[in-house]
């Protein structure tokens, strides 16, 4: 009796990186520069969504770009380092006041708009993360999962990322107590129970619900418009 072979595990899909073939074909069509978008802290209670607009130099790439969530803090900030000494940047953000105002979508779309607005070239076509197109004054392309497939949206990811990550450990060493610094006001239970016990800060979105949950009884959260 022939011995069974051994069953073989499936190989599975490479690991996917983002390339910059969206940005060369368009730029042999003669929409030049090119710049990508991506925003930052969508989720959070609690600090502002940033913004970046990246146009990567095509002789200087920085080898290793990738979708910031894929990367380490550290690996985040060796990137980060590298793309503002290669590439043209902006940032910009939305404060809670805004996100609390026009909601965080709205807020999100304002923020990238603005981030475009500021490089100091302006883009003939914006590759913006997402499925909203932002307004810019030139051709604008959403890119589902853009940041692991268009790399000057991965880079654009990367500066938003790191700058907001900055940002909460500011506010953080501001605000002792709540552990901004670690977990950059997302929803985690360490957040939760130092708004239980300390209460909201101005940094905190107070149209979120756990945050409007312990508003003060007087204290009316502001109704978001639903855009």
């Amino acid at each position: 009796m022939k011995k069974a072979e051994a069953a073989r595990l499936p190989l599975g899909d490479p690991d996917a990186r983002p390339t910059f073939g969206r940005e060369r074909a368009a730029m042999r069509r003669g929409l030049a520069p090119v710049a990508g978008c991506d925003e930052a802290g969508r989720g959070p209670l609690a600090g502002p969504v940033v913004a970046a607009a990246v146009i990567l130099d095509p002789k200087r790439i920085p080898r290793g770009l990738d979708d910031s969530k894929k990367l380490s803090p550290e690996r985040r900030e060796e990137l980060y380092a590298k793309i503002c000494a290669s590439a043209h940047v902006a940032v910009a953000m939305a404060p809670p006041s805004r996100i609390d105002l026009y909601n965080i979508r709205q807020a999100s779309l304002w923020a990238l708009a603005r981030a475009v607005a500021a490089l100091p070239l302006a883009p003939q076509l914006v590759f913006v993360d997402g499925v909203d197109r932002i307004a810019v004054p030139c051709e604008c392309r959403p890119v589902i999962s853009g940041d692991a497939l268009v790399l000057s949206i991965a880079a654009a990811s990367i500066v938003a990322k790191v700058t907001r990550d900055r940002l909460m450990m500011r506010v953080g060493a501001a605000h002792p107590g709540y552990g901004f610094e670690s977990h950059m006001g997302y929803s985690v239970p360490a957040h939760f129970e130092a708004l239980e016990r300390l209460g909201p800060t101005i940094h905190h979105r107070r149209t979120f619900a756990p945050v409007t949950a312990l508003l003060a009884p007087n204290e009316d959260a502001p109704a978001a418009t639903l855009l």
